[in-house]
């Protein structure tokens, strides 16, 4: 895989953005230490290129609706091509999962999945089971209490 090649600044423009996705473009020009007209240069060439996939706001669940976040971890029974194609589009279709991730060792995928409740949850599952997504078995984490949900770390992956 080839990365993009990326300065100190590309570098603080990230890590600023991925903290304070709403900074004005003026400050963060003054934040990376750029003329407002170089940091736009700049971003436009990040977005551009794929690195900033998009904007989004953090939304504090707890205060807009009851629900439940639910970690799975997930089996499938074959280990074929076409199983790992087939989940994959069934899981797409449920917006309730909004996060899946590939996994290397024991388990197939981790699932996030955010529902109204457990009864919204199970039936999740009951559906995902009669869409034949080839689940061997399925283990549920219920979320008691998030701990940390943190910026990426940017000093840890590039040197400073």
């Amino acid at each position: 895989m080839s990365f993009t090649k990326l300065d100190k600044r590309d570098i603080a423009i990230l890590k600023t953005l991925s903290a304070e996705g709403r900074i004005s473009k003026t400050a963060l020009a003054d934040r990376v230490n750029l003329s407002a007209t170089a940091c736009w240069d700049r971003l436009q060439r990040l977005e551009s290129s794929g690195l900033i996939k998009g904007y989004h706001a953090e939304v504090e669940l707890r205060k807009l609706a009851p629900h439940v976040t639910v970690f799975v971890l997930a089996e499938l029974a074959n280990h074929n091509a076409e199983a790992f194609q087939t989940f994959e589009k069934i899981v797409q279709r449920h917006p309730e999962i909004t996060g899946c991730w590939a996994l290397g060792g024991g388990f197939d995928y981790l699932l996030q999945v955010i529902s109204r409740d457990i009864e919204s949850y199970q039936q999740l599952i009951e559906t995902v089971l009669e869409e034949d997504a080839g689940l061997a078995r399925y283990f549920t984490y219920i979320v008691t209490k998030a701990v940390k949900n943190a910026a990426l770390p940017f000093d840890l992956l590039f040197d400073a």
